[in-house]
């Protein structure tokens, strides 16, 4: 894979993992995105107020100064505030906005260069990976507790259990005009 064809990929996996958070928030009442399993766990709107602000962090002159902003208080966003689904939201968009604003203009050239995160040096290339992954693994924690607060109402985000057989027929059934993931 070329470093050009791993930025497309990579901004198609950060739309895809935006938009799986995004539709598994759409189905919650605001009162569910503060449902926890047990007491000390964290809830959808806190888990969005972490992500929101790390992604402010990491993202804000990306190419020029420490992901880890003296601004930033990471212990504050376990802080159970975003009240209402409107401030969710908003703070879901607003973190991604300032991803896409850092990752877009990116070019080839890029990738090689060194950025700093804690003061810890990485490649632009090892930056985004770290990042996708650990967003990857908080939008799986908001879709399963989403499905686990709308219980029998929960409509599925993939191919809902017993559905494989006819969503591959219709997968395999289709032209051949491959099309990458996500």
């Amino acid at each position: 894979m070329s470093q050009s064809n791993y930025l497309e990929s990579i901004r198609r996996l950060f739309r895809y993992y935006q938009g799986l958070g995004a539709k598994a928030m759409e189905q919650l009442a605001g009162d569910e995105l503060h449902f926890r399993h047990e007491p000390e766990s964290n809830n959808i709107a806190t888990i969005v107020k972490h992500m929101h602000g790390n992604m402010l962090s990491r993202w804000t002159d990306f190419l020029s100064s420490d992901g880890e902003k003296p601004w930033r208080r990471r212990d504050e966003e376990f802080e159970d505030t975003l009240e209402t689904k409107e401030q969710v939201l908003k703070a879901w968009e607003e973190g991604w906005n300032c991803l896409f604003n850092a990752i877009n203009p990116l070019e080839e050239s890029d990738l090689e260069k060194i950025i700093y995160i804690r003061n810890e040096g990485h490649t632009v290339l090892e930056a985004i990976n770290r990042q996708l992954a650990h967003y990857s693994y908080h939008t799986g924690q908001i879709v399963l507790l989403a499905r686990q607060a709308k219980g029998a109402e929960w409509q599925s985000l993939s191919i809902p259990r017993g559905g494989s057989k006819q969503y591959n027929e219709e997968k395999f059934g289709k032209d051949k005009g491959r099309r990458h993931f996500v």
